[in-house]
Formats: C-alpha cells, sequence, structure tokens
C-alpha cells in the first residue's frame, strides 16, 4: 500500500439468475465483491464472457496497479458514494432518474404481458440463442402488442450476413417497431455500415463502444466501465443516440448506474434517452433488491446516503484487501 492510501475493503457476494441472461453466457451464478474505501462503496462483477479480467484478477488489479477499467470505476463509484456520505446526503438528492426499458432474456409471453401491465413501452430482448425461434416470437408479440418498442441485443453473437438474414426476415410491422439492434456482430466500421443500408434499422454500439464507434446510430454506455461524459461528447459528435445501462450487476452497482445516468442529464439535458436500469428482477431477491423496489419504468433510489442501503452495507462481513 502506498503512504497515505486508504485500506480496502471487500465483501464477496453470489448472484442466481433466474435464466440465462445473455447468448454468450452459459451461467446463471454469478460472483464479485462489494469494495470499501474510506466508506464510500462501489461493486465488481465481471463478465469475463464479454472481456472482462475474471473476478481473482480483478482483485489482484485492486490490490495493485488497478489498471483495467472495470476497476477503475468502482473505485470512481466509491469516491462519490464517499463524498455524499461525509455529508450525510443522498447522491440522487435534486436528481432525475431517466425511465427504463424492460429487459427480457428469453422468448416468454407471460413476462411479456407482464412487463406491459407493469407499465413499460419498450422492452429489450437477449438474443441470438435461437434466432429462428426469436424471428417467429417477434412477429408474433407485435401483432399482438402493436404499441411496444422493441430493442434486440445479439452480444455479438451473429456474422453480418446473419444479422442481415434476421432483421431483414422479420414482418414489416416488426420492423417498423425495431427501436435499434444493439451489438448484432463484432463492430467495425465497414461493416456495420453495410448493415445498417441493407437493414434499414439503427444499430446500437456496446461491447466496443468507444468515441470512435462512429457507424452506430445508438451509443450505449455503461457506467461499470465505461466513463459516460467522454463517450457522451463523442456520441454528440456523431449525432448518436445516448442509452445508459446497468452491467446486470449488484443493486450497488445498479444504482450507480442510475446516478450516472441522471447526472449525464444534468450535463447534457435531454440526451439520455430512454435507458436500461432495471435489471434486479433478472435475479433472486435478496435484501438489496428489496431496496429497489417493484419491476416498473421508473427506478426506485435506495434510502440511506451516497447511493443508499446504509444499514445493509454496515451488517455485510468486509474482508481488508490491504
Amino acid at each position: 500500500m502506498q503512504p497515505n492510501e486508504s485500506p480496502t475493503y471487500i465483501s464477496r457476494y453470489r448472484l442466481k439468475a433466474r435464466k440465462f441472461l445473455n447468448a454468450v453466457s452459459a451461467r446463471t451464478s454469478f460472483d464479485g465483491v462489494l469494495i470499501r474505501i474510506d466508506d464510500g462503496y462501489g461493486c465488481i462483477h465481471p463478465w469475463p464472457e464479454l472481456g472482462d479480467p475474471p473476478l481473482e484478477k480483478c482483485l489482484a488489479d485492486l490490490a495493485g496497479a488497478r489498471r483495467w477499467p472495470i476497476v477503475r470505476r468502482a473505485i470512481r463509484c466509491a469516491e462519490y458514494d464517499r463524498a455524499a456520505r461525509q455529508f450525510e446526503h443522498s447522491l440522487f438528492e435534486e436528481m432525475e432518474v431517466p425511465q427504463s426499458h424492460a429487459t427480457l432474456v428469453g422468448m416468454n409471453a407471460a413476462e411479456l404481458g407482464r412487463a406491459m401491465e407493469a407499465g413499460f413501452s419498450t422492452v429489450k430482448l437477449k438474443a441470438g440463442r435461437d434466432p429462428q425461434a426469436e424471428m417467429k416470437f417477434l412477429d408474433e408479440m407485435s401483432g399482438e402488442f402493436p404499441s411496444l418498442r422493441w430493442r434486440l441485443d445479439f452480444n455479438e453473437s451473429l456474422t453480418p450476413d446473419a444479422a442481415v438474414d434476421f432483421i431483414t426476415g422479420l414482418g414489416d410491422k416488426t420492423r417498423a417497431a425495431m427501436d435499434f439492434v444493439e451489438d448484432p456482430c463484432p463492430y467495425s466500421d465497414s461493416s456495420w455500415r453495410a448493415l445498417h443500408q441493407k437493414a434499414r434499422v439503427p444499430l446500437a454500439v456496446d461491447r466496443e463502444a468507444s468515441t470512435q464507434s462512429s457507424a452506430a446510430q445508438v451509443m450505449v454506455i455503461k457506467p461499470a466501465i465505461d466513463e459516460p461524459f467522454l463517450l457522451a461528447e463523442a456520441a454528440i459528435a456523431h449525432r448518436q443516440k445516448v442509452v445508459l445501462t446497468s452491467y446486470m450487476d449488484h443493486p450497488v452497482g445498479q444504482t450507480f448506474a442510475a446516478w450516472e445516468a441522471a447526472r449525464l442529464g444534468l450535463q447534457f439535458p435531454g440526451l439520455p434517452g430512454l435507458c436500461g436500469l432495471q435489471t434486479h428482477h433478472l435475479f433472486e431477491p435478496d435484501a438489496f433488491t428489496e431496496y429497489l423496489g417493484p419491476w416498473s419504468p421508473e427506478f426506485t433510489v435506495p434510502a440511506g446516503h451516497g447511493l443508499g442501503f446504509d444499514d445493509l452495507l454496515d451488517a455485510l462481513p468486509w474482508t481488508r484487501l490491504h
């Protein structure tokens, strides 16, 4: 530990997903850690399937060089959280969190109906496991719920040709209801410009989101690993829409994403569109998820100082990392 550097504490957790969460992961159990630095809290929830280092490598980096974006962003979260707790304020005072789409991880008509009953106007479907069945499901549900907007997330699981076939194979009404298609295939300027020209639906870049991702029409920002202001300024320059999402992580990380979305809206009024901040329903409930309230388009701010969850965080077992 460097001189004057505060000790870091961690508390391990395990989230149990109700179903497989995307096309590239076969897990339903997810390990991560909450971190505590100077009584400020953050979350490290790696997705090795999406390019993150495994958890133990993240912890080694946290104890050492702190090079990885996911580690640096967790530390930044703890810094913001600590500052608010020192003054006994909520980070969300005078902040307005954008509304969210409903995230569905499978073709489930009953769950889609519950999303509509909960007031969601847009659904994001995690796609790519069974494209043919998903095309049929989308066409059927578009007919049943004609006012619903759709966002599809393939996690780069298709080839460019397969992405064209999927999108152009959808019915006309379904394509017209398509808000965007996220990461249909690995990003490159040339392949995405050609895909957009053929498919004629907006494309959203997430996994390869950067200041140079100009071929996308939508920039997806994940505060768990991205610096929102940097990508937002690039999105403005490229005339892209902006969507902030959680990292499908612990409620502490989910709440940090919600706060960053609200903060970005203050800095760039009207820039963050309908976001993806409601993902706690994808996991088995616990005391932390209870603080986030029912599944709805509106984000429920957890009670307490900083990011909230005061009593739950105090009660956790904490181990000193260094």
